[in-house]
């Protein structure tokens, strides 16, 4: 069925702006992903991001797309090849793999400076998962590590490993993102390569397990350039944002024409800061629909998003939160300052408006209180707030001492 063009007008963080609809077709749904074991063996999957990749498949406006995705370290499979057989946790677990991305997207009618906005229409999990320890504050769990193991079905997950939990279905991909074009890869490439001369903590190119391998493998024609997925950018790529559920919006910079969009990194449920580093990580088929905005909002900080308020709840009719504020011992130095080499935060006991020491400080407390009241030990803890527990911003003008909250659900529980 035809479609007249038509242009919408809507408010959005105090922008009016107005979405552009090309005429668009009633079109069958495409699908992309899962033609391999692997992500390196799939040609419709990427683990790098670069402006030279390759889009795989080209989508309408309002077209639907099913993703086919695979977990942050590529050893479950796609949703389709998994069989009653669980993997074990820990085995094959693989960094150089991380992430894999399906896609690239070509989407008609992106042009270069406009916005993409992609709804979430619906998402279908695998049926295992796991979460490992690391991550933030790893210093304050003790000694060790932990690997957790989940069954999942429509609404919960549950894990032999932290018995006496059931995590609530929030499925959310981790990673969405466009490409960069050319100019602000350098950007990229060149900040980040000032920040690690500096002595801070950054994933620099590496080619290793890098896909696609023709372009940034070890023998690729940009294998210098292809940036790693860890960390997010204006770009989009990896923004573990929980609210980002079927409903949601999420609207991207196109930097080239036709976008680039890619997804991965499916979690079924997450807490605010993901504190261990990884979240109920899955592979997972998702659902939704593209379209282009002409004149859209200012992305220069970052992506926007926008949805149904229901997605900001806590899965829980109650819960229990415990407070940080920016306060240490004397001598002590937080891991993630030691690049700066400053005598002055080892001096000092109170750290004015330090909002990383509050947040820490503010999950040490509510595993604490989850160690003292459920019987976990501390890393079971740390993986359970890593996956459950939301970590909000209190206030930031109560100077010097700002103030963070972790929020814990309390219905995720299941203790007689």
């Amino acid at each position: 069925m035809f479609m007249s063009n038509q242009i919408n007008c809507f408010l959005m963080v105090s922008l009016s702006f107005f979405i552009y609809a090309a005429p668009i077709f009633a079109l069958d749904t495409i699908e992309v992903g899962g033609k391999g074991d692997t992500c390196v063996e799939d040609p419709e999957c990427i683990n790098r991001i670069h402006s030279d990749i390759p889009m795989v498949a080209r989508a309408q406006q309002g077209q639907t797309i099913l993703f086919h995705t695979r977990d942050a370290v590529d050893y479950l499979g796609v949703v389709a090849k998994q069989t009653d057989v669980r993997p074990e946790a820990g085995k094959d677990w693989d960094f150089d793999r991380v992430h894999p991305m399906t896609g690239p997207i070509y989407i008609e009618g992106g042009k270069a400076g406009d916005v993409l906005a992609f709804t979430i229409k619906k998402i279908k999990p695998g049926r295992y998962a796991y979460t490992g320890t690391g991550g933030f504050a790893s210093d304050l769990m003790g000694p060790g590590s932990l690997k957790v193991s989940w069954d999942l079905n429509k609404d919960y997950a549950v894990s032999k490993d932290i018995p006496g939990i059931k995590i609530p279905n929030r499925s959310f991909p981790g990673v969405v993102t466009t490409m960069p074009d050319r100019e602000k890869l350098k950007e990229m490439l060149a900040r980040e390569q000032a920040l690690l001369e500096a002595g801070a903590s950054v994933y620099v190119p590496s080619t290793k397990k890098a896909s696609p391998a023709a372009i940034c493998g070890p023998n690729g024609s940009k294998k210098e350039e292809c940036l790693r997925t860890i960390p997010p950018r204006e770009h989009g790529g990896n923004m573990d944002i929980r609210y980002l559920q079927a409903g949601a919006t999420i609207y991207l910079p196109c930097y080239i024409d036709g976008c680039a969009l890619a997804i991965g990194d499916l979690h079924f449920a997450q807490g605010d800061g993901e504190v261990s580093g990884t979240a109920i990580e899955m592979s997972a088929d998702v659902w939704g629909v593209a379209k282009i905005i002409k004149n859209g909002p200012d992305l220069s900080h970052g992506p926007h998003y926008s949805g149904p308020s229901s997605l900001l709840d806590i899965p829980s009719t109650k819960f229990y939160a415990a407070t940080g504020f920016p306060l240490k011992k004397a001598g002590a130095v937080p891991p993630e300052m030691e690049y700066l080499q400053s005598a002055k935060v080892a001096d000092l006991a109170n750290l004015s408006n330090d909002i990383n020491l509050a947040a820490r400080n503010a999950l040490d407390g509510i595993v604490d209180y989850i160690v003292a009241t459920y019987g976990y030990n501390r890393l079971q803890a740390y993986i359970i707030a890593s996956v459950a527990v939301d970590l909000r911003i209190g206030q930031l003008v109560d100077t010097p001492n700002v103030g963070v909250t972790a929020v814990l659900p309390l219905d995720i529980f299941d203790h007689k």
